[in-house]
């Protein structure tokens, strides 16, 4: 590659390095059976053993014997790969159970299984936008990254609603043609600042100007409701959302995405959705796992109340400390700094002088000025870790300065 080109490329990373936002990755191995431990990779070859404090993995379940089991069984039994597309050799009888599953999860008619979470809302939304003549679609102002994609894919018109405002929301549909098909779109755990969406609501407006539902549950499936099946289900109101997305790679701890809604609503996105369509399908050994994650976590509330008790205990010690967390109703827990340096300096300093895995979280994941820590009290931690954490946070925190006066 000549100069002309090296020269371009250089110059937006140098942009990045100079605010502050280019993001370096660490090399971690998990330990099998003793998470959040796992090891630490370094440039120079050394290892050491961390506490991990920034996973999905919320419940531990990539660890959980019921999952491996049923991957090991389904590697020695079928081999690796799928082998190709749905369409060419790729839905076996694994992906088959599996949208079982997730459909009785939810209790849709009908699922669909994608390669991820991301794959999975760009692919349904901007299926859903083209098939929908004159579609209109509202969107939730933080809504995810794979869903803003899916939508700009759709190529329909758009609306954007601040976020978790009903009053505005409805005074964009109140202005919309009253025929025009229409689907609001929103989350229902915002996995940047741990608040919950107000489903009711927004259903009641989706009735009024009837239109339909779109809920990314990624956050929220596996943790919340009876047997997992989202903060939708927690509430009594899963019957109201027309399509929810959900993924196997946070609480269910394996990787993959997937829908769940009407019948004939799942078809046209599995006939229609280019990236669904050429994509080769998940291999058995993550479908095994996944659907063993779903069933397990239908019936079993241990890992879901543990985590529900780390995360109060955890916010209780944060509280006490009085440190600058985003006080919210989820699991997650955002530690705002304010500055993507003394972010990514906090983090070193966990990481070199603690032995504490944490990644600092800023722009354009987050709007400038508002950098933070992202931090999940999973099911597998111990209230040792929590106070140690804290106590950490508490020694590198300042209550007039913050914690920039101290990290540098």
């Amino acid at each position: 590659m000549s100069d002309k080109y090296k020269n371009i490329f250089e110059g937006h990373l140098n942009t990045l390095k100079s605010e502050g936002n280019y993001r370096t990755f660490s090399t971690l191995e998990r330990i099998a059976g003793s998470f959040p431990h796992a090891k630490h990779h370094a440039q120079d070859g050394t290892q050491k053993d961390v506490i991990m404090w920034c996973s999905n993995d919320y419940l531990g379940m990539g660890q959980n014997k019921v999952v491996l089991d049923a991957m090991s069984n389904a590697l020695h039994k079928t081999g690796a790969g799928a082998g190709g597309t749905r369409n060419i050799s790729g839905t076996t009888k694994y992906i088959v159970d599996l949208e079982v599953s997730i459909a009785d999860l939810h209790n849709k008619e009908s699922a669909l299984v994608f390669s991820s979470g991301y794959t999975a809302n760009q692919g349904a939304l901007s299926t859903l936008a083209k098939l929908l003549p004159e579609c209109i679609i509202f969107s939730d102002s933080k809504n995810h990254a794979s869903m803003i994609h899916g939508i700009r894919d759709g190529n329909c018109e758009k609306h954007i609603f601040k976020h978790n405002d009903i009053d505005h929301l409805e005074s964009l549909l109140r202005k919309s043609p009253k025929n025009a098909p229409k689907i609001i779109a929103f989350e229902s755990v915002y996995s940047m600042d741990g608040d919950i969406a107000p489903i009711k609501d927004i259903c009641d407006l989706a009735d009024k100007y009837e239109a339909l539902t779109y809920l990314d549950e990624v956050h929220a499936v596996g943790m919340y409701g009876d047997r997992g099946a989202g903060i939708a289900a927690q509430l009594g109101i899963m019957d109201r959302i027309d399509i929810i997305e959900g993924t196997f790679g946070k609480a269910y701890g394996v990787v993959g995405g997937y829908i769940a809604g009407d019948e004939h609503l799942i078809d046209a996105i599995r006939s229609y959705s280019s990236n669904f369509i050429f994509t080769t399908s998940l291999p058995p050994v993550v479908l095994a796992g996944a659907l063993a994650s779903i069933e397990y976590l239908k019936t079993s509330d241990i890992e879901r109340e543990r985590m529900k008790s780390n995360v109060a205990y955890f916010k209780k010690r944060l509280e006490h400390s009085q440190l600058p967390y985003m006080a919210g109703p989820s699991h997650i827990v955002p530690l705002i700094i304010g500055d993507p340096y003394c972010c990514k300096a906090i983090t070193d300093v966990f990481l070199n002088e603690y032995d504490i895995y944490v990644q600092p979280i800023n722009y354009p994941t987050v709007p400038k000025g508002t950098e933070r820590l992202r931090l999940t009290a999973t099911a597998t931690h111990t209230k040792e870790h929590i106070d140690r954490l804290c106590d950490i946070l508490s020694s590198l925190y300042n209550t007039n300065h913050g914690f920039q006066k101290n990290v540098a």
